[in-house]
């Protein structure tokens, strides 16, 4: 796997982990290691799966198609596991795990792709 695939599934981890620490404080369910891994393992494995279908590793950075099937997948499956396993979900709740998630899952492949083109122009 391409460095570049690495340091975007990264990023990705950081950004679900880091909606689901932001949505526990503000809801003060705690922050403890198993309260969060129990909100999270949901959208990872809708992550893992949208970066699965969309073959994210060959274009890391891109946008379109790539970035929205692996955001909408990650908020479709997290919210339908989460609804399997008796987690449950609301409209606000998915409203807001489309806003959040959307705007990092989408802006940091922009950042990434910014930082890499600039790269590659210092390069030559």
């Amino acid at each position: 796997m391409k460095i570049k695939a690495v340091r975007a599934a990264a990023a990705d981890f950081v950004f679900v982990v880091a909606f689901v620490v932001i949505g526990r404080k503000s809801h003060g369910h705690g922050e403890s290691v198993r309260g969060i891994f129990s909100t999270s393992w949901p959208f990872l494995v809708g992550l893992i799966g949208g970066w699965l279908v969309s073959r994210d590793w060959k274009s890391p950075t891109q946008v379109l198609p790539t970035g929205v099937i692996v955001w909408l997948l990650t908020v479709a499956l997290g919210q339908i596991l989460r609804v399997i396993v008796g987690q449950g979900t609301a409209l606000p709740f998915i409203l807001v795990s489309l806003a959040f998630l959307g705007l990092f899952l989408l802006g940091s492949r922009i950042v990434l792709g910014l930082i890499d083109r600039k790269l590659e122009r210092s390069r030559t």
